[in-house]
């Protein structure tokens, strides 16, 4: 499963219960060992974030180990305390605890998209408006441009591959 990343994006709708389903190629992405068992949590950007069982262990494996640095500590209690190991029920269904359902503003509508080695779920609202921000180049700090360019630079950096404009 080295090679194995999560994309693509679909809209869902929360029922009364706070369930959504999770597409069926995201679940299969999160099954290991023959069992279906993630993590939900806080994400980056007011998102929330599911995490495979093995991408958690070996976030808890590294934090562990600087889990007594004081700066670090507010962020250990917020994101660990709001961490909710899950899975999903027959159907695919995913409850969202009520405490992340409001550290991020979602409602009723979400986009639940793949991003690399987790899903990412978004108030409909905010997603839409952060695509929408990045497609039009209004915003300097959303550019699709830019920020594709920085992006592919990573790979330059960190892989070896050659760069023309050199």
């Amino acid at each position: 499963m080295g090679s194995f990343f999560f994309s693509g994006s679909t809209e869902a709708k929360l029922d009364d219960k706070s369930r959504f389903v999770l597409p069926q190629s995201m679940r299969l992405g999160l099954v290991e060992d023959g069992q279906l068992e993630f993590s939900i949590g806080l994400g980056l950007g007011g998102c929330l974030a599911i995490y495979r069982k093995s991408d958690i262990q070996k976030i808890v494996e590294k934090f562990q180990a600087r889990q007594h640095i004081g700066k670090y500590q507010k962020f250990f209690t917020l994101f660990f305390s709001t961490l909710h190991q899950t899975s999903c029920d027959k159907i695919g269904r995913v409850t969202i605890p009520s405490v992340l359902k409001k550290a991020s503003g979602i409602k009723n509508e979400i986009v639940i998209a793949g991003v690399l080695n987790k899903i990412e779920i978004w108030p409909q609202e905010q997603y839409e408006s952060h695509l929408n921000a990045m497609l039009s180049g209004k915003d300097p700090e959303m550019n699709l441009s830019k920020m594709t360019e920085e992006a592919f630079a990573l790979l330059s950096d960190e892989e070896g591959i050659d760069d023309d404009s050199k």
